[in-house]
């Protein structure tokens, strides 16, 4: 995960601004705020594959008059790389916005880039980004043990049924089998699920 307490010089920012001039200046601004390690990309064919293989920490993408083909671009490589992203634009509309931010895009910044904002600007980018990065997490995680729960309660209906045991009992074997196959009681549950439909095609498992 980017810190965004890191110093600027250790981060490795990527910029993407198709006017090369442009892109020089922001270089300049990046470096004389701190930031050491900057890329530049100013052609936006294959970018996806450029960007997973100088692997920046964060990303800067400078576009002056973004029309929506390049904007849907931009916002499918936001979704792929996973990467802090901070995106000036000279202009934009309301529509674009909720875009980038469904996206995933960290800053998005309507008024262009100004160096003495470049700091401050990045810094919110990598913190927003770690924030939503560990939001998905955490809902993955609740995700996952609601499943779990799921295939644990169908496990023990079926053990109940199938050998007359209370939800306890059925729940002591499977954990009780578990630690004598030095495996999880949620693969044991898996197991007995699928060995039901496969006994019992009809079975409600």
């Amino acid at each position: 995960m980017t810190n965004s307490t890191s110093k600027p010089g250790d981060l490795n920012v990527l910029v993407i601004d198709e006017n090369s001039i442009r892109a020089s200046i922001i270089e300049i601004g990046l470096r004389e705020a701190g930031y050491d390690n900057v890329t530049i990309i100013d052609d936006m064919n294959g970018l996806a594959r450029r960007i997973m293989e100088i692997n920046p920490d964060v990303i800067v993408i400078d576009i002056e008059n973004p029309n929506r083909d390049m904007l849907e671009s931009i916002f499918q490589i936001s979704r792929a790389v996973k990467r802090p992203i901070a995106m000036f634009v000279d202009k934009s509309d309301e529509a674009s916005i909720e875009a980038a931010v469904e996206a995933g895009v960290s800053a998005y910044i309507v008024d262009g880039l100004k160096q003495e904002r470049v700091r401050p600007i990045l810094k919110m980018a990598i913190s927003r980004f770690n924030a939503f990065s560990r939001l998905n997490r955490e809902l993955e995680e609740t995700r996952g043990e609601l499943e779990n729960r799921k295939l644990l309660d169908r496990a023990k209906g079926l053990l109940m049924r199938s050998r007359g045991l209370t939800e306890d009992e059925a729940y002591v074997l499977m954990r009780r089998t578990a630690m004598n196959q030095n495996r999880k009681i949620v693969e044991i549950a898996q197991s007995l699920i699928t060995a039901a439909s496969l006994l019992d095609p009809g079975t409600d498992a």
